[in-house]
């Protein structure tokens, strides 16, 4: 498990990942310590994101992917709700022109269907506004979950085979990933979850595959670009293997 601020930039040989996703947990916890209200916490992981994006765009990263509001997360109580739901209003409106600028591509995937008509009106504009944008590829998860995801494919790609479109001997992992929120994403390369918590949480499940895994103890709203660097840093340092052994497994691999 990772300290926030260690960093070991010049000694990490391994190459760059190309896609970091982020299970940005511990907004709770964090204002819960300050004696504040949730709503607090979320705020300030608002700001941390700012600060992150800025961050991965200055490593070099190309995709950038933010568990921010999660399917289950309609269980909690519903003023909460509200305060997620106006947080990531508050974050478009305010941020879309600078990350715009900036040559962020932002895309959000999840489910739309049970969100505020503004809330989809807004994606669709910021969606829409940074189509073209190349420098980062900025991608929030909102109202998503991997299971419900992968239903989701499951029934596309059903009623492509039901209306003949599509024969099940030709059903291949490709032909799933085609059929995801991600489509045109590459897997991360690196899944990162703040708080010092150790589960993936729905996320990302199918893409999930052979990322490698950073669990930071940073609470989100503490996670700063020196614990984002040391992240990087660690997963530079892996030898990934795909399920093949490497030259020093001789008796034992992955699969």
């Amino acid at each position: 498990m990772l300290k926030s601020g260690h960093t070991v930039s010049e000694t990490a040989p391994g190459a760059m990942p190309r896609h970091v996703a982020i299970i940005m947990d511990g907004n709770g916890r964090w204002a819960a310590k300050r004696h504040m209200p949730r709503v607090a916490g979320h705020r300030q992981g608002v700001e941390t994101v700012r600060v992150i994006v800025r961050a991965a765009g200055e490593l070099g990263i190309e995709y950038l992917t933010l568990y921010g509001f999660s399917s289950e997360n309609w269980n909690r109580p519903a003023e909460e709700v509200s305060d997620l739901m106006g947080l990531l209003r508050l974050f478009i409106r305010r941020d879309l022109a600078e990350l715009h600028q900036n040559g962020v591509q932002v895309r959000v995937i999840g489910d739309r269907d049970h969100l505020d008509a503004d809330i989809v009106a807004l994606i669709g504009e910021a969606e829409a506004l940074t189509r073209n944008n190349t420098r980062l590829k900025l991608i929030i998860a909102f109202n998503y979950g991997g299971q419900s995801e992968i239903t989701s494919a499951m029934r596309r790609i059903a009623r492509e085979v039901q209306a003949g479109h599509l024969d099940p001997d030709t059903i291949t992992p490709a032909t799933v990933s085609a059929h995801l929120d991600t489509a045109g994403i590459p897997d991360p390369d690196l899944i990162i979850r703040t708080s010092g918590e150790m589960r993936l949480s729905n996320f990302l499940l199918w893409q999930s595959a052979y990322s490698e895994l950073v669990f930071a103890d940073a609470l989100w709203p503490d996670f700063t670009p020196e614990g984002l660097r040391a992240a990087v840093d660690e997963y530079r340092r892996r030898n990934r293997r795909f399920g093949a052994t490497g030259p020093d497994d001789a008796t034992c691999g992955e699969g």
